[in-house]
């Protein structure tokens, strides 16, 4: 499965654009392998609409960190990991399972994990870009394939988890019609290097 780059109807016949593949064993370590980090220096300023909490383009507004800090969610994905969740996409325990790269240039610079979630939405489990391949298309053409792979099995929508301080994130998922479901701002007290984020759940009906 191919995706293209970002606003490039033609994209996909670019030789330079990013293209989708789902995760083969060969591919592995290279999914793990690449600097998903990323600064966080700023954090989302939710807004209060008709009694609920609520985040757009037009009324996007956030607060600059005192302390910015390099964020990296590599421990969420380490190659047996991984393989583990490759052997469940393949059917043998979970078949509503997937796993993608997305490479340019020839190299992987991406990862999506997605599965069927208890209330029968797909659930993105993980996704990540090398920090080094950012703003060339390689979200997008993986938030498109997991469109894509929801809508093939018939899901009424996805779901993510994502941080207030993870600023760019969360504008790339309103670009592709996400919506802020709610927060909780409790969810990571357990956790003192990240006690102070507030965890934001997007949904994406289809």
């Amino acid at each position: 499965m191919n995706a293209g780059g970002d606003a490039d109807a033609g994209a996909q016949d670019d030789p330079r654009a990013p293209t989708v593949h789902a995760l083969c064993e060969q591919d592995v370590d290279a999914a793990v392998a690449f600097d998903g980090s990323f600064i966080a220096f700023q954090r989302l300023q939710l807004q209060l609409r008709d009694g609920a909490l609520w985040c757009d383009l037009e009324s996007f507004d956030t607060r600059q960190l005192d302390e910015p800090y390099r964020k990296n969610y590599g421990d969420d994905a380490d190659a047996e990991g991984l393989r583990d969740y490759l052997q469940r996409a393949r059917g043998n325990t979970a078949p509503d399972a997937a796993a993608f790269v997305v490479r340019l240039d020839g190299r992987v610079v991406g990862r999506l994990m997605m599965s069927r979630t208890w209330n029968g939405f797909a659930y993105i489990d993980d996704i990540a870009i090398d920090r080094l391949a950012r703003r060339r298309g390689a979200g997008t053409a993986l938030m498109r394939t997991a469109l894509e792979w929801a809508r093939e099995r018939g899901y009424p929508g996805i779901m993510l988890e994502t941080q207030d301080t993870n600023v760019n994130a969360c504008r790339m998922y309103l670009r592709h019609g996400f919506v802020l479901g709610g927060c909780d701002r409790y969810h990571y007290a357990n956790e003192p290097d990240i006690a102070h984020e507030t965890a934001l759940f997007w949904y994406r009906m289809l």
